[in-house]
């Protein structure tokens, strides 16, 4: 199951003359370690893997912070060559043994030639944890999400559709035939998701039951997670916030509306554990007014980890799900997740990844427009539609009030540009850059 940060991200990192520690961050079973393995066995002679929750005897090597020492008992222990440019050393669940994080600074500095890389999905919390002395400036970031709808297109073997996709656009839309068989694929991938483990399952037995299990034995995973980051006090919030995420995306969120008779205190502490843990995404509201966007922290609205788990979250059956217009299923929530998922997927992986939306909260004037996404210095509005029609009334407030050139609007309808408005197929989200590109020196 090829990813597409395997290139050029890790590629890039690998053949850099100027190459850190490598700290690849993400959730719980988003693909991080299969990502590693895979990029190894193309690249490097040999693979050297510490995974430090199965054998967390090996802590006691990084005692000491010195790469040398380190490399000579790891040598030993393991029985396995580590030789620069032939050796890429892989930390895995390098969380559980800070140390191991506090020495990339040192293999940076004094052993630059080996290639390592650190992966870990509760990683955060070590990051963030009091006392933890982070090697600002010695370490490069690099962020995993479940996969795309495109990553899913290769997967399925999809791989002509989805180089077709990549260069359909105003000008050479695709044919009738085409367009309707992207959208079915997308409701596959709507039910499925992008969890590796789930589309494995789809793969091997394309029973709704075996696959949709596998995805309540991953909200379970989350669920045991809760006692590595938080008091056993603490888990009746975090259950109540993780129970109702699904079913709160495209809302605008109000603690009150996860349990009324719990203080909202508690109940923004679990949310941010879960968001740290990369459950959920937090979509702040932003003025748009001027660039960085600048966020309203306490207006915001969340997407859950991926649409598959989203759904199984909230309950829905696939046979419910793919009914003849399957994004109306649960008032249009499943497209703006869906979405939101994207545009986290096309952003730089380098880059710690925020979403933003628009809000108008005058009395009478009320507006809203689903998300903002910044295009060469321009913020765009986009306005998201789970059907083939919709009125668009926020998007072009918007574009009034902040004389944008151009807005966009996702739906089901295949491409189209009138009015200044962009419309691209909810298959397309992640073109969305590329299709911009196209209107220069409109945007």
């Amino acid at each position: 199951m090829k990813r597409d940060i395997e290139q050029p991200a890790l590629l890039h990192w690998k053949n850099s003359s100027d190459r850190k520690p490598l700290l690849i961050r993400g959730a719980r079973q988003v693909g991080k370690t299969y990502v590693v393995k895979s990029f190894a066995a193309a690249h490097f002679d040999h693979l050297v893997e510490i995974n430090f929750e199965l054998r967390p005897e090996l802590k006691k090597i990084f005692d000491t912070l010195d790469p040398e020492v380190i490399i000579k008992n790891l040598k030993l222990v393991l029985n396995q060559p580590i030789e620069p440019g032939k050796t890429l050393l892989l930390l895995d669940e390098i969380q559980d043994c800070p140390r191991a994080i506090m020495a990339l600074r040192y293999f940076y500095e004094k052993n630059p030639q080996l290639h390592v890389i650190g992966a870990g999905s509760l990683l955060e919390f070590s990051l963030n944890a009091q006392g933890f002395k982070m090697p600002v400036g010695r370490v490069t970031y690099l962020y995993l999400q479940p996969l795309s709808f495109e990553e899913f297109l290769a997967a399925v073997n999809e791989k002509e559709l989805r180089a077709t996709l990549a260069k359909i656009d105003l000008h050479h839309p695709p044919s009738e035939s085409v367009h309707e068989r992207l959208l079915k694929l997308l409701g596959e991938y709507f039910l499925v998701g992008g969890m590796p483990a789930v589309i494995n399952s789809y793969l091997a037995n394309r029973s709704s039951v075996e696959y949709q299990n596998q995805q309540l034995s991953l909200l379970q995973t989350y669920r045991d997670d809760f006692g590595k980051y938080a008091s056993r006090a603490k888990h009746i919030y975090l259950q109540k916030v993780f129970s109702t995420a699904p079913a709160m995306v495209g809302k605008r969120y109000k603690y009150s509306h996860v349990d009324s008779d719990i203080q909202s205190r508690e109940l923004k502490e679990a949310l941010h554990l879960l968001n740290q843990a990369g459950i959920v995404h937090q979509v702040t509201a932003a003025s748009a007014h001027g660039l960085p966007l600048e966020p309203h922290e306490n207006k915001f609205k969340i997407i859950f980890l991926d649409t598959g788990l989203m759904q199984r979250g909230c309950g829905l059956d696939a046979e419910i799900a793919m009914a003849k217009d399957f994004l109306a299923v649960n008032a249009g929530a499943l497209a703006e997740q869906f979405v939101g998922q994207e545009l986290l997927g096309s952003m730089n992986p380098h880059e710690d990844r925020r979403l933003f939306f628009w809000a108008r909260d005058k009395k009478n004037s009320q507006a809203e427009v689903d998300y903002l996404i910044v295009h060469r210095s321009h913020p765009v509005p986009i306005e998201v539609k789970s059907g083939k029609t919709g009125s668009l009334k926020s998007l072009k407030v918007f574009m009034t009030e902040h004389r944008s050139k151009i807005g966009i609007r996702i739906s089901q309808q295949s491409f189209s540009c009138y009015d200044n408005v962009l419309s691209i197929p909810l298959y397309a989200v992640g073109q969305i850059h590329r299709l911009l590109d196209q209107l220069e020196p409109v945007v």
